[in-house]
């Protein structure tokens, strides 16, 4: 036997005992491997919930070689293919890592480093911002719902549709801050400004909102004008750290994530100044639950800069500043369905988006939305929202019956 025939016998038994290790070290999630010459082997005795396909041997190694990056890079593509749904592929794959990986807590060491990497300047910030906010808002029209909120959803009936229950968030928050009509509120990181206009409309409240995306600070202030609140909401194209204003309440939904580690305590810091002695605050963010690195094909292609903290690490923003802690809750669940929603009418317009970008464009974010909706499902992701005063206020609520009065007979 020859040199060449004995190694094109060897290869795909060496292949096989790759990825069969490969799997082992995640956690042998129920999916079958098919690679690029047709071979096919399940990677547990139990039925697949998917295949996935290496279309290229050089596929196999880049995701050996760096699991997220190789794998992520190589979807988008098209050198690895998913056979069956990529939604329950991520779930079950990602399932299987967050068991194998449940004592992962790293120490303060890496914490330390993870803080000096995360210095988002000012103009760090703007590009970050740039990359992910201001690619259109034509393109997230496609697929949001028509208020255009772009965070976690709160299903407060299991029967509620993606608009309905991003409109119970948006009450649910204004609930949690207690508003009352003619408050001052400031809002950092407004997105289209669904937030500000509600608590401008239902609540009788003045917003003033910033945000550093160009296109989303120009369809709220549209929006604003149509509803006839451009009176009452100001929204403002700057960065958070320009904030000079005093107000009655103070509310962060879905920007905690970009101000990076490093800056938490200037954040604080900043909120303290704003908030006056009896006033209020929340802030909702993306999260962990325990301090880990953001995933390196997320950071590279999805959110630059950004990082999920852990409660513990949430906490330099409250403690240095000696906030009291009024109220956290965890809305995981309702994450993974409203990222599940979000890649049902993705994956209805992606046509249109291949259009608009490329079927590269598409297969990125068809796998960043189905890998948060199953990061959130798995417990790897959580969602915070924290409501914090200053010290000393005693004008704070005993009980959440304040939150649903209605519910609970209280008037």
């Amino acid at each position: 036997m020859d040199t060449e025939t004995s190694r094109s016998l060897a290869e795909p038994q060496f292949d096989r005992s790759l990825i069969r290790w490969f799997m082992r070290r995640i956690g042998n999630p129920r999916i079958s491997v098919r690679l690029w010459n047709g071979d096919e082997f399940p990677v547990t005795d139990e039925r697949p919930v998917a295949c996935m396909e290496f279309r290229e041997r050089r596929a196999m190694f880049e995701m050996l070689r760096s699991p997220s990056l190789g794998f992520g890079e190589s979807y988008m593509q098209g050198l690895i293919e998913i056979h069956g749904d990529l939604l329950e592929f991520s779930n079950e794959v990602t399932a299987a890592m967050t068991t194998k990986r449940a004592a992962g807590y790293y120490g303060p060491k890496i914490r330390s480093l993870l803080y000096a990497l995360n210095r988002n300047s000012l103009d760090r910030s703007q590009r970050n911002v740039y990359h992910h906010y201001d690619l259109g808002n034509d393109f997230y029209k496609l697929w949001l719902d028509e208020h255009m909120v772009y965070t976690c959803a709160y299903y407060d009936t299991p029967s509620a549709t993606l608009a309905e229950a991003q409109v119970a968030k948006l009450d649910h928050v204004c609930r949690k801050l207690k508003l009352q009509p003619g408050q001052k509120v400031i809002e950092a990181g407004c997105g289209w400004g669904a937030l500000a206009m509600h608590m401008a409309e239902h609540y009788g409240v003045d917003v003033i909102a910033y945000n550093r995306s160009k296109e989303q600070v120009a369809y709220a202030r549209e929006r604003a004008a149509a509803r006839n609140l451009d009176g009452r909401v100001t929204f403002v194209e700057d960065d958070y750290r320009r904030i000079d204003e005093r107000c009655d309440a103070f509310v962060s939904v879905g920007m905690l994530e970009h101000v990076g580690l490093a800056n938490f305590r200037a954040l604080g810091a900043l909120i303290q100044r704003s908030l006056k002695p009896d006033g209020f605050g929340l802030i909702h963010s993306i999260g962990r639950s325990f301090p880990n690195r953001m995933d390196p094909w997320i950071v590279k292609h999805i959110f630059p800069g950004g990082h999920a903290p852990s409660l513990a690490e949430m906490m330099s923003v409250f403690e240095p500043q000696k906030f009291s802690i009024l109220d956290v809750e965890n809305l995981r669940p309702h994450y993974a369905r409203t990222c599940e929603a979000w890649l049902r009418n993705f994956d209805s317009v992606a046509d249109k988006v291949a259009e608009m970008y490329s079927e590269e464009f598409v297969r990125m974010w068809r796998l960043y939305l189905a890998g948060s909706s199953a990061g959130f499902e798995s417990g790897t992701l959580q969602l915070y929202q924290v409501v914090f005063t200053p010290r000393g206020n005693n004008k704070v609520p005993w009980t959440r019956d304040y939150m649903y009065p209605e519910e609970t007979g209280i008037h």
